[in-house]
């Protein structure tokens, strides 16, 4: 049976540190984790090294010769030979106290910014490990050093302090940007979260930290968020990163999302903006911006899928895996003229159901229900709500097929027009 020993951070923070012969040698300011731990190999990371007061120097030093015990209801911490850390050992450390005590961490299992109160650790023979982050109330009161009293007054009433704690794998630290620190992992574990729970977390973020986490996502992951943010939190974003790393992100959104947040912008920064992006994405958000707000052609989306009818199924299937569109494409698909006009429409139901050799004219429906690029988004709550139909195309007053709006886009507007009238 292994010998283990659990401690609490703010426990071992200001203890005294005494070598095998009961000398004093200094007074614990930190403990450091190692980063670059895998799940897979220790499951949990490591204590490497403890940070010391000295007189006036505060140093740094292996853990592997340091023990930590409890006796009589105190934390004892022992020391065999003191080996001190080089400044590249420690360059991909975490200083636990620092980063993580009274920060903000995200809570990924509850999808949440909490307040880490403490941090709980095992020490094992092998090893000392960082097992959970305590967030609840027992943690803070342990801090100010009064949750045993309490404990006892609660106790007579049949009642216990709340606690609460969330395992070290469920936890991502946000803010590394004060410490001297290159972290490989640095936000990994917020890349596993749905954009909008990141989106989420984001937004309640102060404006720093904010940009840090934001400027780690990949492109793609960035545009699926930055799409989920509230306007405030958009604008924020695009102001603070460089002009090419905002177009790159802005090239990997439907054109209509990427209109709706440039019309929140300065006209000197969209035009910024329009020149860094390539040329047909730029031409497609230009379109869309010429738009009044509060009409349709300025909620479309431009992403649209257009066949020929007497293009085959077969034909129709292989472009459609060539090209991956996303969910909201496939709502509708269209069929278009030789100049462009609306003929018919046919869902991806109609598609799959039929042989590979029919032609499209065989199962299209013509003359689908469309709107127009300039009526008034507020006028067509009636069409919305007659048709069952996930998207409607959106023609120009010549009737050529311009884009199509997601039943989806024009609720959101409307409840963001309600919200912004109250």
């Amino acid at each position: 049976m292994k010998s283990f020993t659990t401690f609490y951070l703010s426990r071992v923070i200001g203890k005294k540190v005494f070598d095998a012969n009961g000398e004093f040698i200094g007074v614990v300011k930190d403990l450091l984790v190692d980063s670059n731990y895998s799940f897979e190999t220790s499951g949990k990371p490591f204590v490497s090294g403890i940070q010391l007061k000295q007189g006036k120097d505060v140093k740094c030093y292996s853990f592997q010769s340091f023990r930590i015990t409890k006796g009589n209801g105190t934390i004892i911490i022992t020391c065999e030979k003191l080996a001190e850390m080089s400044a590249e050992s420690i360059e991909n450390d975490l200083f636990l106290a620092q980063v993580i005590l009274d920060k903000q961490i995200v809570d990924l299992y509850g999808h949440k910014l909490v307040r880490a109160n403490d941090v709980r650790l095992v020490s094992l023979v092998e090893g000392t490990y960082v097992v959970a982050v305590d967030i609840g109330i027992e943690g803070l009161l342990r801090r100010i050093g009064i949750v045993k009293p309490l404990k006892a007054l609660f106790s007579i009433f049949g009642k216990s302090v709340p606690s609460k704690f969330i395992l070290w794998e469920e936890v991502e630290a946000i803010d590394y940007s004060n410490l001297n620190i290159k972290l490989s992992k640095s936000y990994s574990k917020l890349q596993t979260l749905h954009p909008s729970d990141l989106a989420d977390i984001i937004e309640e973020l102060d404006k720093k930290s904010r940009t840090n986490v934001f400027s780690q996502l990949d492109e793609e992951q960035a545009a699926d968020v930055l799409e989920e943010l509230n306007t405030e939190a958009q604008v924020h974003l695009i102001e603070s990163l460089p002009i090419e790393k905002v177009a790159d992100v802005l090239e990997k959104m439907p054109a209509d999302e990427v209109a709706d947040i440039m019309d929140a912008l300065e006209d000197e920064k969209v035009e910024l903006l329009l020149k860094e992006m390539e040329k047909d994405t730029s031409e497609e958000v230009r379109e869309l911006l010429e738009y009044p707000d509060n009409t349709v052609g300025s909620i479309m989306s431009t992403e649209i899928l257009c066949y020929k009818e007497n293009e085959t199924v077969e034909q129709v299937i292989h472009d459609l895996r060539n090209k991956r569109p996303e969910a909201e494409e496939l709502f509708s698909l269209f069929v278009t003229g030789e100049n462009d006009e609306l003929i018919a429409s046919f869902s991806l139901r109609d598609l799959v159901l039929a042989l590979p050799e029919a032609k499209i004219s065989q199962f299209m429906k013509p003359s689908p229900v469309h709107l127009y690029d300039f009526l008034k988004v507020d006028d067509i709550a009636e069409i919305i709500s007659k048709y069952n139909m996930l998207a409607i195309p959106v023609l120009d007053k010549k009737g050529i097929l311009q884009g199509m709006v997601v039943i989806g886009d024009v609720v959101e507007d409307l409840i963001n027009k309600r919200r912004t009238n109250k």
